[in-house]
């Protein structure tokens, strides 16, 4: 059996190799991988193979009136939207940002109370 003396002995001799694995070995830094360059942002105009956002100029007039199934569509081909998206009060709504879907904010009793592109 190990003594007191044979487990001092062991865990003094074994210890510093222990320690010398782990612990990072000082140099000159190039050996070290740095991280990666920051994305690049490109805030140039979307191109002509891009979509385009949808014009409200051309359905502000239907604020104020009342919103059913057709209406929702027609109001789509009239602003060039390729998405709709009808938004009751209350209701949870993504953040993302998309030019080419049409926003319809209801109120309570189902009157377009404003409409937006994204």
């Amino acid at each position: 059996m190990i003594g007191r003396r044979g487990w001092q002995f062991i865990v003094l001799t074994f210890l510093p190799l222990f320690l010398a694995a782990c612990a990072q070995m000082p140099g000159s830094g190039d050996d070290v991988p740095s991280a990666p360059p920051p994305p690049k942002v490109d805030n140039a105009q979307p191109s002509g193979d891009e979509k385009t956002a949808c014009r409200l100029e051309d359905i502000q007039s239907a604020v104020g009136m009342s919103l059913d199934d057709t209406s929702s569509d027609a109001l789509a081909r009239q602003s060039g939207a390729e998405q709709v998206r009808v938004l009751r009060p209350g209701e949870a709504a993504t953040l993302d940002h998309r030019p080419e879907r049409l926003n319809i904010h209801l109120n309570d009793n189902d009157v377009i109370e404003e409409l937006s592109c994204g």
